[in-house]
């Protein structure tokens, strides 16, 4: 099958597909881009998502040369300060630089929830697309598992599983991305219910090519495009299981600081005037990062799935 398309997606794809005549394939990866960049508020969204990452990722050098502190020094002479000139955020009930240790956090949440989620979508994309494919016992096995363990609320097996190990940062993202491919699973084995059963498919296995083949070359670049907007949302949705985790003081744990753990040590200075400041720089970060990546999902959708317009 060419992977080119000549859908009519609105106003400005038809302009482009009249001045190049109908002769000329127009790529669907080209009209999504097109649909993309015309999403101001998709394009703000990676923008501010994009600048958290980095500043996430640049924590040590912004600590260092910018801010000049080290997060993880104490100072009892300068506990609940607030915004000034030599700590930006104010600091914390032991005197450390909130800034710093916001950042710091930053690298540590994302980090957990990309790649919990690149776990969770690996393991959903494979095991749904072999359930679908192979159907008969592979299926019937794969949609037990499934539905037996979806039959338990997730945050009881997070529970579970994390009082049995130690909330340290690689195993609460082993944790994340094992327990959460259950959904990803099943709507990856509908897609490719829906796309086996296509002329070129059936096409494709006529002229011998093997199942792996098949799957890879003819089957896996049609779902691709959902799988973008799945993972979009998803890292947004462990962005806030690690944070609720660490509420319930079964994250990472401190001194190692996370966006969570950060909020789960400052609500107990809410009532403080001098203590709110804690609260709100780690809720505005959740916040902002979360919805930027639903924005960034929606926006994915809609620039992906040309029935939309």
């Amino acid at each position: 099958m060419s992977d080119v398309t000549f859908i009519e997606a609105d106003d400005f794809s038809r302009k482009y597909m009249e001045a190049v005549g109908d002769d000329e394939p127009v790529s669907f990866w080209y009209l999504a881009l097109i649909r993309l960049r015309r999403d101001k508020l998709t394009i703000a969204a990676m923008a501010i998502l994009l600048l958290i990452t980095a500043m996430s990722l640049g924590a040590d050098l912004i600590s260092e040369h910018i801010l000049q502190v080290d997060p993880n020094r104490t100072d009892l002479f300068a506990t609940f300060e607030g915004a000034s000139a030599e700590h930006w955020l104010g600091t914390d009930a032991l005197g450390r630089d909130q800034l710093s240790r916001l950042l710091y956090g930053g690298r540590v949440s994302m980090a957990i929830a990309f790649t919990g989620s690149a776990i969770a979508l690996t393991l959903g994309l494979s095991i749904g697309m072999l359930a679908a494919f192979f159907g008969g016992k592979v299926d019937d096995f794969v949609m037990w598992f499934i539905n037996t363990a979806t039959s338990i609320p997730t945050i009881f097996l997070l529970l579970i599983v994390v009082a049995l190990f130690e909330p340290s940062a690689f195993w609460l993202t082993l944790i994340l991305g094992f327990l959460t491919w259950f959904n990803i699973a099943r709507l990856v084995r509908g897609e490719v219910f829906s796309v086996r059963e296509r002329e070129y498919v059936e096409a494709a296995k006529a002229l011998g090519s093997s199942e792996i083949t098949i799957m890879v070359r003819h089957i896996l670049p049609n779902i691709i495009p959902i799988m973008l907007v799945v993972a979009a949302i998803d890292i947004g949705g462990l962005i806030l299981t690690e944070s609720a985790l660490s509420f319930l003081g079964l994250g990472v744990q401190p001194p190692t600081a996370t966006w969570g753990n950060m909020l789960t040590k400052a609500q107990q200075f809410i009532i403080r005037p001098d203590g709110r400041h804690l609260v709100v720089a780690p809720g505005v970060m959740i916040t902002i990062t979360v919805l930027s990546l639903y924005i960034i999902g929606d926006g994915l959708r809609d620039a992906l799935d040309p029935r939309l317009r």
